[in-house]
């Protein structure tokens, strides 16, 4: 079960996330399909000749952190780190055909989007913000003090934000069962986030097989 801390709602009424959960994937070296699209993809972005801020995800998401007490500025949404790097002229190495494949929807849509190794998540989760005991090791190697940050947690402590996420949820190639936290746009409708999740389930089960269920919470 998975739920969104009431001091979050009182903060940002429209706060919503998408969750997809997948069972029996197969996460392997991206297919050379995906490595050629994701390049295609960022080339037409370096094109049009916008900045990171220019897309309405990254504004809101900015707004939403500064409502919650967190400055943009210096702990960046990850989807605009991302943004910010390509439109840079930078190419992201490929990982793996789960977190790849992730980036790809997370710079496309320009929110951030989380990828987690389901059989590591312990209990019930929740959405919240977080407190002084909350740290954990990120994908970037340093310990993240999340006090005062939007995260996500289970019973054994938080394992993600929309700023970087934990070691412990990583998804490799030896995952099976994974889970998508898609920190939609508050002001993005019910029936605009489903189709965006129904996109996101579709592609990611055509790269990694396995099946998906999606709920927006």
């Amino acid at each position: 079960m998975i739920t969104i801390s009431p001091k979050i709602n009182e903060l940002v009424p429209n706060f919503k996330i998408g969750t997809i959960t997948y069972h029996d994937i197969a996460i392997s070296e991206s297919p050379q399909m995906i490595k050629g699209r994701f390049q295609l993809f960022t080339e037409s972005m370096r094109l049009e000749e916008k900045t990171a801020a220019d897309y309405p995800g990254v504004a809101e998401y900015r707004s939403v952190f500064k409502t919650l007490g967190t400055d943009p500025s210096r702990y960046r949404p990850a989807s605009e780190a991302l943004l910010r790097r390509v439109l840079g002229g930078k190419d992201l190495p490929p990982i793996n055909s789960g977190v790849d494949v992730n980036n790809f929807f997370s710079i496309r849509f320009a929110i951030p989007i989380g990828l987690y190794n389901l059989d590591q998540i312990q209990g019930d989760v929740e959405i919240r913000i977080g407190v002084a005991e909350d740290s954990y090791e990120g994908l970037n190697g340093r310990e993240m003090n999340m006090e005062g940050k939007l995260l996500s947690a289970d019973s054994a402590g938080a394992f993600g934000s929309p700023i970087v996420d934990s070691k412990r949820t990583m998804v490799d190639e030896t995952v099976r069962n994974a889970l998508h936290i898609v920190y939609l746009q508050p002001s993005m409708d019910k029936n605009e986030a489903r189709q965006l999740l129904e996109s996101m389930a579709k592609m990611f089960t055509q790269v990694n097989g396995g099946s998906a269920e999606i709920k927006i919470i």
